[in-house]
């Protein structure tokens, strides 16, 4: 019998939105970019490729499931506040550029 994973509900998915995580993350030399949407989707983009893999995500605690489109399953940990552990590789929040404030 095989095991099938089991999908986040939409109530889980529309929790996300709240959680902590929320934003882009990176390895150190920019290859791999995952985007946490607060809806409970992600894009990834390796290298050139822009929307290589895209899915659902549920956030417990500081450990993230990822569901890809295709079916792929996968997961990591958030090991510090701006550190992301997936798949043997180590991401790091990318922080948006300040905006000017107005005088």
């Amino acid at each position: 019998m095989a095991a099938y994973a089991t999908l986040p509900s939409a109530e889980t998915t529309m929790q996300q939105a709240n959680h902590p995580f929320v934003g882009m993350w990176v390895t150190a030399d920019n290859t791999v970019r995952h985007e946490l949407l607060p809806n409970g989707r992600y894009v990834e983009a390796r290298g050139n490729r822009e929307g290589a893999y895209r899915g659902r995500y549920v956030v417990t605690g500081t450990h993230i499931e990822y569901w890809d489109d295709t079916g792929f399953t996968a997961d990591g940990d958030f090991v510090e506040p701006n550190t992301l552990h997936h798949g043997g590789m180590v991401l790091h929040r990318r922080q948006r550029p300040s905006t000017p404030t107005s005088p």
